[in-house]
């Protein structure tokens, strides 16, 4: 029996679960904030800002109020930038005490709260106590709109401290070009997803300076390292990043165009000055703030990362690029300790 689902948040992503959800069977309400948006999805069945040339089924229903998006849900799926979780958690909190109903709530979200540096399962159970919701789970991996919106075969995780979460969320998302798989390793997920795009800032920047396929795999593959060290001092599953929300995910936003971390970084390495870049964007570039995060953490747990501190010189010091990468490649020589780089 189908489920009755709130989607927030009718960005790329947004748009595309939501739609992928209703192709399901499921009862969607997507919610924005914008109403020429709701209005363009509701009587076009577009999104054209977000996601170009691609048509929602007529089922797909937007909506600007969310009160009326949460009324009898069984499910609220976030997919907001992570800047804007506690907001929404809070608005989403207040509607749900004056209703009978207890969601699951899911997030499709990547990176860590400025400051803070929590994740977003951490910054959700603050906000939303565990009366007004039956259990939090991540959807993350290796996942574009663009190649999901066009049934591509693609798979990803649902993460959850509670197993049973987690698998209802793989039977709401499952399909024949969506595939679920469940991990009880939620801290390592969600980290792996904030801590890749920086990784993916780096790739992006290689290929603005003109480097090739050898310094592309270099980079994934020390970043990995940094990545598993730094999830690992927290307490995640080191195997966790070896899997689809680690490394898949790790691969897919380093080498694709879809993605704006890597088109942000090719910019970036072109020569083009950060404020720009997030002009000419014009969308949430979720790995310059988890670039901070990282380097910081880094520095509070005293963990070696190179490559983040060289992508943060250039994002927040002002350094060049080019002498950056030099840096990185100049620097002692060492031994490739493949297990103990995961833990050390």
């Amino acid at each position: 029996m189908g489920k009755n689902v709130a989607v927030l948040g009718a960005g790329s992503w947004g748009s595309v679960l939501a739609n992928v959800l209703v192709e399901n069977g499921h009862q969607v309400e997507l919610w924005t904030y914008k109403t020429p948006q709701a209005d363009e999805i509701n009587s076009q069945h577009t999104n054209n800002k977000y996601i170009k040339d691609y048509y929602f089924s007529e089922k797909l229903h937007a909506t600007t109020d969310m009160d009326a998006a949460l009324d009898g849900v069984d499910v609220v799926l976030f997919v907001v930038p992570t800047k804007a979780i506690r907001e929404i958690s809070v608005q989403v909190c207040d509607i749900l005490r004056d209703k009978n109903n207890a969601p699951l709530i899911v997030h499709a979200s990547k990176g860590l709260e400025l400051k803070t540096y929590k994740r977003v399962s951490q910054i959700i159970d603050e906000e939303i106590p565990s009366g007004y919701r039956s259990g939090i789970v991540a959807l993350s991996g290796p996942s574009h709109a663009e190649e999901v919106a066009h049934h591509d075969l693609t798979l990803i995780t649902a993460a959850s401290e509670d197993l049973d979460a987690a698998k209802e969320v793989q039977k709401l998302f499952m399909n024949n070009y969506l595939r679920i798989y469940t991990n009880p390793d939620l801290l390592g997920v969600e980290l792996g997803a904030a801590f890749k795009n920086i990784i993916a800032l780096g790739a992006g920047a290689l290929h603005g300076l003109g480097f090739g396929d050898d310094a592309k795999a270099a980079l994934m593959t020390r970043g990995l390292a940094e990545i598993s060290r730094l999830g690992v001092a927290f307490g995640a599953d080191p195997l966790t990043f070896i899997g689809l929300s680690g490394v898949g995910d790790l691969v897919v936003t380093c080498t694709s165009v879809h993605s704006r971390n890597w088109r942000a970084g090719d910019q970036l390495g072109s020569g083009k000055k950060l404020p720009d870049v997030i002009a000419d964007m014009g969308m949430v570039i979720e790995g310059i703030n988890t670039t901070q995060a990282a380097y910081e953490l880094s520095q509070e747990k005293q963990i070696d990362m190179p490559i983040t501190e060289a992508i943060y010189n250039v994002l927040y010091r002002g350094a060049d690029i080019k002498e950056e990468v030099g840096g990185l490649m100049t620097r002692e020589g060492k031994s490739e300790e493949i297990a103990q780089n995961m833990v050390d």
